[in-house]
């Protein structure tokens, strides 16, 4: 029986170091139950959330090298000397907006003759993607925000969530915390936003509908959630259509500002590009009635739909102050100031969850497909296919050839 197909577990060697796997030790064992003819292996990594030896416990070998293996998985981008010349790799490539940082990997992988599937394009055939760690994010990130506030306002403390060991943890120190009377307003309806909203059911945080939020005020925490029908309608005829607002974003406008006025927490989980127009402008800042004191910007976009996004904090430090008037970045939690919690890799605090979140929607949407001679959804998420880009990818070209648009 020596036609198994050896899967490689790699190790993550970007930094800073992403703690994340694709699959837990307990999915691999799964895995080569059920599928006879997969042997898994794994890279020794001192950082990975799931320890060496809980693999080799779930029956997982280690191993170093992997230059035997087929299909080798990672989460986050590989560095260029540690691509193995012709295998089929998995991970998170960010090429396909032909990001600079990341166009030396991408010419790399086509002199190597390597195979990238990059997870981001894997769809299902309705268009929304499979895989993200979003959930994880907006839950994280929720919780951030709530921090950040407590320590603003010195109401209340939370606890650090990388300090966790699990997100059972988390919900353990949730017990016997009350929140003071607070406004949370909540934008998007993807992952992101389930995953924030995940937080608030677990807080007791009571929903209101938008035009009930607006006008009341409360002796109780609330929230609500703004989804993008009720963030952005046409200019021209108030109405909202998603194909026609991601066809046409110009043509819309926000309708976010009365929020600020009413708000103390935003928690942003919506989908941006350049032409969306952002939930505010700096200038509103500078008005007496801003009232906005911390912003999770969860989606995380550098002067992208908040104005006031000046970059990514880490998770040693989530939080940065920015001043109103002059838009400067200040310390934390100073009078007067919009706290802004920007971290981009916020799964990576509950690294244990996100990653077995993650292998679940794997093993149950892609797995099969990976295995497969020929499959649409694998074929239509492959960049780059024994060194060379895909019809799907063509538009690259110019971007693995050195130059940028």
């Amino acid at each position: 029986m020596e036609n198994k197909i050896h899967i490689g577990l790699i190790r993550e060697e970007k930094h800073p170091h992403d703690n994340r796997v694709a699959f837990t030790p307990k999915q691999c064992q799964w895995i080569m139950q059920h599928f006879p003819q997969v042997q898994i292996y794994v890279q020794p990594s001192p950082l990975r959330c799931f320890k060496d030896d809980e693999y080799e416990k779930a029956g997982v070998p280690l191993q170093e090298d992997l230059s035997h293996c087929t299909i080798l998985l990672g989460i986050k981008e590989v560095p260029t000397d540690k691509l193995i010349v012709g295998k089929t790799y998995l991970f998170f490539s960010h090429t396909k907006k032909k990001q600079p940082h990341n166009q030396r990997m991408l010419q790399t992988i086509l002199e190597k003759n390597i195979t990238l599937i990059d997870y981001e394009c894997l769809i299902h055939p309705d268009g929304q993607r499979i895989l993200g760690f979003g959930f994880f994010a907006g839950i994280v990130g929720a919780h951030n925000g709530l921090m950040a506030y407590g320590e603003k306002t010195r109401s209340f403390h939370f606890k650090r969530v990388h300090t966790c060991h699990d997100f059972q943890e988390l919900i353990n120190h949730y017990f016997g915390i009350k929140l003071p009377p607070l406004k949370i307003v909540i934008t998007g309806s993807g992952r992101v936003a389930a995953g924030a909203l995940e937080i608030m059911g677990m807080l007791g945080i009571k929903y209101l509908p938008p035009e009930e939020y607006l006008v009341n005020t409360y002796s109780y925490p609330v929230y609500t959630q703004l989804k993008a029908g009720e963030l952005y309608l046409r200019k021209d005829d108030k109405t909202y259509s998603r194909a026609d607002f991601h066809a046409h974003p110009e043509a819309y406008e926000c309708r976010f500002l009365p929020y600020v006025t009413v708000s103390d927490i935003l928690m942003n989980g919506i989908y941006w590009d350049e032409k969306i127009p952002p939930l505010f402008q700096a200038d509103d800042l500078k008005k007496e009635n801003f009232r906005i004191q911390v912003i999770a910007d969860i989606t995380d976009d550098t002067n992208g739909s908040i104005p006031c996004n000046l970059g990514d904090s880490t998770i040693e430090n989530p939080v940065y102050g920015v001043t109103k008037d002059t838009m400067q970045q200040t310390a934390p939690y100073l009078p007067g100031t919009v706290d802004m919690m920007c971290v981009s890799n916020l799964p990576n605090e509950l690294p244990r969850d996100a990653s077995q979140y993650f292998g679940d929607q794997l093993m149950k949407y892609v797995f099969d497909e990976l295995l497969k001679t020929n499959s649409e959804m694998i074929s239509n998420a492959t960049i780059v296919a024994n060194g060379r880009l895909t019809e799907r990818y063509a538009y690259l070209e110019d971007y693995a050839k050195g130059k940028l648009s």
